[in-house]
């Protein structure tokens, strides 16, 4: 399976006969045609697994220990400026959501926000942007985060850089068509499907990957269980610096989310921007630094 990736060297290329200087100069070709058959294949090797798909998972949080996706993927993470939670020694939460599409819930859950005083981040779809432009601006409008989940949700690893561009741009643009702003600085990758490849292109296209510590099967909107599930789900997992993965299109979050916002506050939790971690993430690089 190996050789397949590697460029043919020799094909329908006949050894010339070793005579002096003609067959040292022979040699010498054979010899770098080897080294580059070797960089080559190293080369080949390196794009591959760059961008082999990495489907985002952890060891989910449990009496408030807090999540671990590994030192592999912690160091990974690092490497591009992303992050799954923030600092596990401060009991901070930071909220976010996925709107792919419209359900009906946002509005609560936008109310529920505002009632409580609590920032949270939107990552938004094209789909969402189009079908429901009124929400995303009462997002901006309320202090909350707008963040980019691509136009059209594919698999990031999959398509070109400058499909992946087009992808991303696409939804700053509308964003700031609806809201006047005009940078965004989150990405969420759909379905959670990332690679080094794609890791790397968000940097330098500005993003800052951010994926989540605390999720659980929510986006089935035909296969609701009740605010009891939601609810249980947050408050099982919910550890210090937990970034919290919600779907709007889910009734059972919608309706558990007042609840579970009180409760956790008398916990000694405290909610903060997805902001507020990036500059605590910088500050962290700089004294470091």
């Amino acid at each position: 399976m190996f050789d397949r990736m590697l460029p043919p060297v020799f094909t329908n290329t006949k050894p010339k006969r070793f005579e002096g200087g003609n067959g040292m100069r022979y040699w010498k070709q054979l010899m770098m045609a080897i080294v580059l058959f070797f960089a080559g294949s190293a080369s080949a090797a390196h794009a591959g697994t760059a961008n082999s798909p990495i489907h985002w998972g952890f060891q989910k949080a449990k009496d408030e220990v807090p999540a671990e996706a590994g030192k592999p993927l912690d160091d990974l993470l690092e490497r591009y400026g992303s992050y799954y939670k923030g600092d596990t020694s401060k009991k901070d939460i930071y909220l976010t959501f996925d709107n792919g599409y419209e359900n009906g819930y946002t509005e609560k859950v936008l109310d529920v926000l505002k009632k409580e005083q609590v920032p949270a981040a939107f990552f938004v779809t094209g789909h969402y942007l189009n079908s429901a432009p009124d929400l995303v601006k009462r997002m901006v409008k309320e202090g909350h985060i707008v963040g980019n989940h691509s136009w059209h949700h594919p698999d990031m690893t999959r398509i070109s850089d400058e499909k992946l561009a087009k992808e991303l741009e696409m939804v700053r643009a509308k964003t700031e068509e609806l809201t006047g702003v005009k940078e965004m600085a989150y990405l969420r990758p759909p379905r959670g499907v990332f690679s080094e490849r794609t890791l790397d292109l968000a940097k330098k296209q500005g993003y800052t990957h951010v994926f989540w510590s605390l999720a659980f099967v929510d986006w089935h909107r035909d296969a609701q269980k009740g605010w009891e599930y939601s609810y249980n789900n947050i408050m099982k997992q919910i550890h210090p610096g937990c970034i919290l993965l919600l779907h709007t299109v889910s009734k059972d979050n919608a309706d558990a989310l007042e609840k579970a916002i009180q409760d956790l506050k008398k916990r000694g939790y405290t909610f903060k921007s997805l902001d507020q971690l990036e500059m605590n993430k910088a500050f962290e690089h700089d004294m470091l630094y």
